[in-house]
């Protein structure tokens, strides 16, 4: 396993997989600015950048003393919908046994139910480069 865990819109990879909302960048932005800055326990925001659509959080250990730097990007994408992806790296060396993966799943979790998103304003990448599609 990596000291790092990421979404990519060109992933093959469906896990953690990043999120594009049929949704205004600024809600999306708001709810996660919410939550990374202490509505999901252990979070705490150390940087964020509207302009630049970069969240940086410092995520805490409930149960093992793990702490990750997630980089959280948002962004518009080339058909004006709010692309969500996001980074988690070790702060000190070693793997990350599935910490990393987790914390962003469970951020974006949070995301989708703080937005109440419906299925039909979460979007995903298809085989053409551009395109979005509903997620069934």
């Amino acid at each position: 396993m990596s000291r790092e865990t990421h979404t990519d819109d060109r992933a093959n990879e469906p896990d953690p997989c990043g999120r594009t909302y049929a949704i205004p960048f600024g809600s999306v932005w708001d709810a996660a600015v919410s939550l990374a800055g202490g509505r999901l326990k252990g979070w705490k925001v150390v940087s964020a950048d509207e302009h630049a659509g970069l969240i940086v959080a410092r995520v805490g250990g409930r149960v093992l003393p793990f702490h990750s730097r997630v980089e959280v990007s948002i962004e518009l994408d080339d058909n004006a919908q709010t692309r969500v992806d996001a980074r988690a790296r070790g702060r000190s060396g070693g793997v990350n046994r599935g910490v990393h993966g987790h914390r962003i799943r469970r951020l974006l979790r949070f995301l989708d139910r703080v937005l109440a998103a419906e299925p039909h304003q979460i979007l995903q990448r298809t085989a053409v480069p551009g395109h979005t599609a509903a997620v069934k």
